[in-house]
């Protein structure tokens, strides 16, 4: 009898990380009514249950982080903080310039940055960027982005 408990268990422990904590609770009752089970140990394996799958729960966290992290700087991306650092040193730039502030009609969703850069290097009369210019340290012609 203890066997069969046992297993069942182990088994639910597999599933731990999918688990609410009513669902669990729910699960060890039924055990317990059946009297497969006492009460102390119902107890004892829902709360181990229930920690075990907040480990678990915080390891993927983790891990989902650090390789969302990995990817972003393997691909070049940037995050929001280094955009709104970015667009801040743009403000400024603008501000240092005396131009005005862009209008709402000046702007594509998304393109605030690019708009801006545009208007400060047409203020100071820039060329366009080159293809060398525009290319990423150790990135070859093929993956040239498209300006």
């Amino acid at each position: 009898m203890l066997s069969t408990a046992v297993r069942r268990m182990m088994l639910m422990g597999i599933g731990a990380l999918s688990l609410t904590r009513e669902r669990a609770e729910m699960m060890i009752k039924e055990l317990t009514e059946k009297g497969e089970v006492d009460q102390a140990e119902a107890k004892t394996f829902v709360s181990e249950l229930i920690r075990r799958g907040e480990q678990e729960r915080m390891a993927l966290q983790k891990t989902v982080r650090r390789e969302m992290s990995l990817l972003r700087e393997e691909l070049g991306l940037v995050n929001r903080r280094d955009l709104s650092r970015i667009e801040a040193r743009l403000k400024r730039i603008e501000k240092h310039l005396n131009l005005p502030p862009l209008s709402v009609e000046d702007v594509q969703v998304g393109n605030q940055a690019e708009e801006r850069l545009k208007r400060i290097e047409e203020h100071l009369n820039l060329p366009p960027l080159s293809a060398e210019e525009t290319r990423r340290p150790g990135q070859t012609d093929e993956t040239t982005p498209s300006a």
